[in-house]
């Protein structure tokens, strides 16, 4: 595993956890690198914006599987998103990369600036080429509700990082 790869292990905790804990990690794929500015956590239970909220799909198959791995989908057929599936293996929550900085302030910038494509989907975080690096600094955490969802939108489950938190 290359240096400061997030572990599985980190992956298999709780969404909400997990989504406030990329704050300040790093996205990197090839030559592109960023701090995660941005996330939305979606819910195995009782969220209906969620993509597994209608059960177990070959769509959605991989957040039910072993956490740590890209969800890659396309949005209105416009653009992807990238998530990560989290929780243990066979509990389907996952976060929404919302932004890293210097990719882009939104889903579709980043993964458009990155080149994340479908062919990412189920892509192993932990071994590349896709992969998460520890924070060299935790972030101070602004939480609001998602942006852009009609269901469920009301839950305080988008975290944004102060940017003045994130400089050693």
């Amino acid at each position: 595993m290359p240096a400061n790869v997030l572990p599985r292990s980190f992956y298999a905790r709780p969404t909400v956890e997990v989504a406030r804990a990329l704050l300040g990690c790093i996205l990197r794929l090839g030559p592109h690198a960023g701090t995660i500015i941005e996330t939305e956590a979606y819910l195995p239970e009782g969220d209906e914006a969620a993509h597994a909220w209608c059960g177990r799909t070959p769509r959605t198959e991989v957040l039910f599987g072993p956490p740590g791995h890209a969800y890659v989908f396309l949005n209105y057929g416009v653009h992807y998103c990238l998530n990560v599936a989290c929780e243990p293996e066979g509990v389907p929550g996952c976060v929404l990369i919302r932004a890293v900085e210097g990719w882009g302030d939104g889903p579709g910038k980043l993964t458009r600036h990155a080149g994340i494509t479908l062919e990412f989907n189920g892509a192993d975080l932990t071994r590349g080429p896709l992969t998460v690096h520890a924070a060299a600094s935790p972030a101070e955490i602004v939480v609001t509700p998602r942006v852009g969802i009609r269901r469920s939108r009301g839950l305080p489950l988008r975290f944004v990082a102060k940017s003045d938190t994130l400089r050693p």
